[in-house]
């Protein structure tokens, strides 16, 4: 499933600019505990998490994710949205709980995260 595709499924809008929307998702992952999402993370996975600062678009970067999923009508803060852009991450927003992300996720055939 590319980004763009999972934006429609989640009633998602995609926040950055310039963001590659076509990138493949290879599975998908919540959590918002960051040390744990970086002993877990991979590389395209779609992350779900409620936080908002800088150091969530750092994590994703560094583990090269496909996107980061802020679920519960959070907005990034100024800054990280900033960063995202700078870095190419594409950042998705919806009003949908983590719960409902993960199950319409894997309804659509989205993987788990490998453990």
């Amino acid at each position: 499933m590319k980004i763009s595709e999972l934006a429609t499924l989640l009633d998602a809008t995609i926040v950055t600019k310039n963001s590659a929307s076509d990138t493949e998702i290879s599975c998908g992952y919540a959590c918002d505990l960051l040390s744990w999402v970086l002993a877990h993370g991979q590389k395209g996975m779609a992350w779900t998490t409620v936080q908002t600062h800088v150091n969530v678009v750092a994590v994703a970067v560094l583990m090269e994710m496909a996107c980061v999923i802020l679920a519960e009508g959070n907005h990034l803060e100024p800054a990280s949205l900033a960063k995202a852009e700078e870095e190419g991450l594409a950042v998705l927003e919806t009003e949908m709980t983590a719960y409902d992300i993960c199950g319409r996720m894997a309804a659509a055939g989205v993987a788990p995260s490998a453990r």
